[in-house]
């Protein structure tokens, strides 16, 4: 939403394009939980809240695409993420891994699912700052999504006033980038995609939280790292292997950076290598366990 630049800005530094050496995690965040539904909720819209795949949530539910949900019934949810290594303070987003994460001091305060750029409509990489906060935000349709919608035949809107059919939710919190920005949706279930064009959206209940934990000046990084690797104090590996929609990588350079890393770190013998080449190969989006003592060890392949 609200677009006029559609390339990466000038001056960003290879540590913000993802093209420095990966570092190693040492947090992991989500994994098994319940999710008990309310009114007028859909499979789609909680599996985009949680940033798990709607196939994988149907499966360990053993529900169809389809099937009814009644309020108060629960669901079991697994979407461990891998914390991308950053700076301590401010908003870190990895487009990739369609994720949002706020560190205050060092220490993660939140960690939400975004929708992001589409290929054709890449979000920004680099070094920003929140320039502007709205709440309740009127959208001034940017002349190339107006010139879009005329392609598309669809009626074009030059503006749309706040309330339930605008497109940036309750809040906006603009960047230093004209045009971007970071804000809710009226949308829920597209969340944990790449569709917006070129903004980070959030669901709705997270943006406003967003807005209330940010102020003009706090620090936003957006970076695009396809994989990411964390060990845990208990010795526990993880490594999560993310789409690459603005194809900036194989899995044959993933994997030879995976090697360099764990060999920099002295993990080389403690790392299942067909389960990790096998995750870099259809990447899920999620974490997973790649030590030996795993509970995939072993395995040549991965389920889909």
């Amino acid at each position: 939403m609200l677009l006029w630049l559609v390339c990466v800005l000038p001056g960003v530094s290879r540590a913000a394009t993802g093209d420095a050496p990966a570092e190693l995690s040492r947090q992991v965040v989500g994994g098994p939980a319940r999710h008990c539904v309310r009114s007028g909720e859909t499979l789609l819209a909680i599996a985009a809240r949680y940033g798990e795949p709607l196939a994988r949530l149907l499966r360990d539910n053993g529900l169809r695409a389809g099937s009814p949900l009644r309020p108060g019934q629960c669901l079991r949810i697994d979407n461990p993420q891998v914390v991308p290594p950053g700076p301590p303070d401010g908003v870190l987003i990895n487009l990739p891994q369609r994720m949002l994460f706020l560190r205050r001091e060092g220490r993660l305060e939140a960690a939400w699912p975004v929708a992001v750029g589409r290929a054709d409509w890449p979000t920004p990489l680099g070094r920003f700052r929140v320039a502007q906060m709205r709440r309740d935000p009127v959208w001034h349709v940017p002349p190339s999504i107006q010139e879009e919608m005329r392609r598309e035949g669809k009626p074009v809107l030059r503006e749309v006033p706040n309330g339930p059919d605008n497109p940036l939710g309750h809040a906006w919190i603009g960047l230093d980038a004209v045009g971007y920005g970071i804000h809710g949706t009226n949308a829920p279930a597209s969340i944990h995609s790449f569709r917006t064009h070129g903004c980070i959206r959030l669901d709705d209940d997270h943006a406003s939280e967003l807005f209330r934990a940010v102020r003009p000046g706090t620090a936003v990084h957006i970076v695009y790292r396809t994989w990411l690797l964390a060990e845990l104090p208990e010795g526990q590996l993880w490594l999560q292997a993310n789409p690459d929609p603005y194809h900036r990588s194989s899995p044959g350079a993933e994997l030879g950076a995976l090697r360099e890393l764990a060999a920099r770190q002295g993990l080389q013998a403690r790392i299942d290598w067909p389960l990790a080449q096998g995750l870099l190969q259809s990447p899920q989006g999620l974490a997973e366990r790649i030590d030996l003592a795993g509970p995939q060890a072993g395995q040549q392949s991965v389920e889909p």
